[in-house]
């Protein structure tokens, strides 16, 4: 039967409905201080992390992936700005009364996005400061979020172990109550409040090292603060806290297009999981928190799918930086770690120049445009701007973003190769050029102290052939004198 042309052409038209034209929404799932091997998708235990597992099943799964830094706030900054974090002074991890480090008006990630007609929103850890100078939590909080390319905001100042223990949405904290306002000092105590140190019979969870100054939620953190009671958070609801605004802006702006830059606090210490996950992986607050983050990542794919938004949806999901077992809390998590292996096959971990510093999960998923699988491609988050921008349709300036080149091939799964130069950054420098790794030679101690954490420094220089040796036992610098000089020329000058 033919059938008549208008109905054949509203049939055409409605069979072929489907996502909408043009580049996808963007989502950037975030992890705080997730290692290589702490999802099980990598390595780790079997069904621990099966929301991760089924983005990793649905899209593809990068095992030479790398932050910038083996810590979060240079991280965090090389992600959005596109700029090596060494490059500039004051880029370190800041105290949660630092002023902001990304100048407004330069180019970041969120603002190139907007101005390709995206909404932007952040959620979760930020701690890459807030104002121009000393910061009154009590008015106006600007600039942030919203100065640098971001349409929402919804954060946490810094980090959980550090004060103001408040939420921000937009330029205000968050439910303040102006009778009882807030203090915050970093510089020296505030008198009369009450500290780890001095009262630990106050405390539910104990520090292990530092941490033991304001104590807040029954816990002891950094820095000192005072009032602000009716704006405090409450740890075991944090992840529930976040998620439920990540799912909620998704849902407000499934009309259009949308760039999401979810950073949860999972797994950063102090790790106070939610009750319902208390218990589920066996291996302390460390391993319910990995718990809890994999429940966050299921709760946004809900969101995309029940929305409709999953078939053109990018998403992306890495880490800030490698893994810390004791970072400062007595929460178990050394001693319930049994045979875990949070760095996977890699050497040290957060703070550290070795592999597991800065090598860090990586998964993207965009059905239909990338294949599932996995890629050794070499791939570095400096480059999402720009090769975000590209997907967007947006040329930006290289002198806009200094570092950050258009890889998007590798990341969606085109290109096996990637970079083929990597700077990381642990302490000091050290320079990946395909299977080689190069650490200059340093001074130091070679364990960061209570994280044990092995740092990677050493008085001689070592080169390490990563495909013959991914865990970096076998120093072959005597043996590629040639290799060497190479990488040398590869790091940047003083």
């Amino acid at each position: 039967m033919v059938l008549p042309v208008y109905l054949a052409l509203a049939l055409s038209g409605f069979l072929s409905e489907g996502p909408k034209a043009g580049p996808p929404n963007i989502v950037i799932l975030y992890a705080d201080d997730l290692g290589f091997g702490d999802v099980s998708c990598n390595g780790a235990r079997a069904g621990q992390t099966p929301n991760v597992d089924r983005l990793a099943r649905e899209g593809l799964n990068f095992s030479d992936a790398h932050t910038t830094s083996a810590t979060c706030t240079p991280s965090r900054y090389a992600l959005l700005t596109g700029e090596y974090p060494w490059r500039k002074r004051g880029t370190g991890v800041l105290p949660g009364d630092a002023k902001l480090i990304i100048e407004p008006g330069r180019t970041t990630l969120a603002s190139v996005l907007k101005g390709a007609g995206y909404r932007t929103g952040v959620v979760g850890k930020w701690h890459l400061g807030l104002g121009l100078d000393s910061i009154d939590w009590n008015g106006e909080i600007k600039p942030g979020p919203l100065e640098v390319g971001f349409d929402e905001s919804f954060i946490m100042a810094a980090t959980g172990d550090r004060v103001p223990c408040v939420y921000l949405r937009g330029h205000s904290v968050v439910g303040l109550d102006p009778k009882d306002p807030i203090e915050v000092r970093y510089d020296r105590p505030i008198e009369g409040q009450p500290t780890g140190k001095g009262s630990p019979q106050l405390l539910r969870m104990h520090p292990s090292h530092g941490h033991d100054m304001a104590i807040v939620d029954g816990i002891s953190r950094i820095g000192s603060m005072k009032g602000g009671k009716s704006a405090l958070w409450k740890d075991e609801a944090m992840a529930d806290t976040f998620t439920t605004e990540a799912v909620g802006f998704i849902e407000r702006q499934k009309a259009g297009r949308f760039f999401l830059y979810f950073a949860t606090h999972d797994v950063h210490v102090p790790r106070v999981p939610h009750p319902r996950f208390v218990g589920k992986s066996g291996m302390g607050p460390r391993g319910d928190a990995i718990v809890e983050f994999d429940w966050s990542v299921g709760e946004v794919l809900k969101a995309l799918d029940a929305n409709g938004l999953a078939e053109n949806t990018l998403v992306i999901l890495t880490s800030d930086n490698g893994p810390v077992v004791d970072d400062g809390y007595r929460d178990e998590a050394a001693e319930k770690l049994g045979d875990h292996k949070p760095a996977g096959l890699y050497r040290g971990g957060k703070y550290s120049k070795f592999e597991g510093g800065t090598r860090v999960p990586l998964i993207v998923r965009w059905p239909g445009r990338v294949k599932p699988g996995t890629s050794k491609a070499l791939i570095s988050q400096v480059d999402f701007l720009a090769s975000l921008a590209d997907l967007a349709g947006v040329p930006v300036r290289a002198s806009a973003t200094l570092d950050s080149r258009n890889h998007l091939p590798a990341l969606l799964g085109e290109d096996p190769v990637g970079r083929e130069t990597l700077i990381e950054q642990g302490g000091g420098l050290a320079v990946r050029r395909g299977k080689w790794k190069f650490i200059p030679a340093s001074g130091g101690p070679r364990k960061n102290g209570p994280t044990n954490t092995e740092l990677g420094n050493d008085p001689t220089p070592q080169l390490y052939d990563l495909d013959a040796d991914p865990g970096e036992t076998r120093n072959l610098a005597g043996e590629h004198p040639e290799i060497l000089d190479q990488l040398r020329k590869d790091l940047p000058r003083p």
